[in-house]
């Protein structure tokens, strides 16, 4: 069962609605219509094995060590009042001076920020911060020109829009009633009293589909498929624009057999229309920078030609498609 928790809920303070986001992108134009801002919010109940923002799954601020930054001078793990930093030597039967790292323990981690303002050479960072709805507007409001000019506005990403719903909700409506286009990129994870809250207050959803399969979706990602494709009917029939994307994974969707069964999917759901999205490895780095595996970091990264015949296979059963 599919354990849900409104991270908003545990962030009032003073009755103020806040959230935690971790990345506000200026000038993207690769989600949603136009040049957009896109605010990315922390904490994803998916955990995808491809996901190129491993920051954004965990709900909590979290703190990301760069190891081409880092002198190895300890500091941080003496400071750290929770004993959650450490040094690790490096690994091998005779590693050299220098060579080892840090290592965060982020379930002790209260992300107070002592081990980063220490650090002198700039090492330790936060993954992500509170921020209130005045302050995200505020920041969006800066790119209003380059909305109006190209038809843009603001896209909600994460991690997953739906875990911090309260906010969310809040955001939307302050961009609404500055007359800002509101898009919301999802993966669907959620309550449907949630989601159709949600999307009751975008004006484009950006739904991911991962695989076709059930099996191989609960494989993938560790969540079960039936809500994600609920909420996806719902989606389609609220009468809002909708955009089903798919990541196409080497080893996982990108086989013919999958760009067909992907057509079927979508023909079933009366859907026309998709965006493919390449497989990219622009996250690597931060898998070593959380002290995280990374199991795909062999693969080779896709691009827009490779996926042609895949495109094909679905304009041959109706479908429209775009490629990022």
């Amino acid at each position: 069962m599919l354990l849900w928790i409104n991270w908003n809920k545990l962030c009032h303070k003073e009755f103020i609605i806040r959230g935690i986001i971790f990345n506000i992108q200026q000038f993207s134009i690769h989600d949603g219509p136009g040049i957009r801002t896109v605010v990315f919010f922390k904490g994803c109940p998916l955990r995808c094995r491809w996901c190129s923002n491993p920051e954004s799954q965990s709900h909590p601020i979290q703190i990301l060590w760069d190891g081409t930054k880092c002198s190895r001078c300890r500091r941080c793990a003496g400071l750290c009042p929770q004993g959650a930093v450490r040094y690790e030597e490096a690994a091998g039967p005779s590693p050299m001076p220098g060579e080892g790292r840090i290592r965060i323990n982020h379930g002790l981690c209260t992300a107070c920020g002592i081990c980063v303002e220490a650090c002198p050479g700039g090492a330790l960072s936060p993954a992500g911060r509170y921020y209130s709805v005045e302050e995200v507007l505020e920041q969006c409001q800066k790119d209003r020109v380059f909305y109006e000019e190209s038809g843009g506005g603001v896209t909600l990403s994460g991690g997953e829009v739906l875990a911090q719903p309260d906010f969310a909700e809040a955001l939307l409506t302050a961009l609404g009633d500055a007359g800002i286009h509101r898009a919301i990129e999802t993966s669907g994870v959620a309550p449907p009293a949630v989601f159709n809250r949600i999307i009751a207050r975008t004006d484009l959803i950006l739904f991911d589909l991962k695989h076709h399969d059930p099996d191989r979706h609960r494989d993938g990602t560790g969540v079960p498929q039936d809500l994600i494709l609920t909420n996806f009917r719902a989606a389609g029939a609220s009468g809002r624009p909708l955009l089903p994307r798919i990541p196409v994974i080497p080893g996982y969707n990108d086989r013919p057999a999958d760009a067909a069964a992907f057509g079927e999917l979508l023909g079933s759901l009366g859907v026309r229309e998709v965006e493919l999205l390449p497989f990219h490895q622009f996250g690597q780095n931060k898998y070593a920078m959380l002290g995280l595996d990374y199991g795909l970091a062999e693969i080779k990264a896709l691009h827009p030609e490779d996926l042609k015949p895949y495109k094909t296979i679905l304009e041959n059963q109706g479908v429209r498609v775009l490629l990022s």
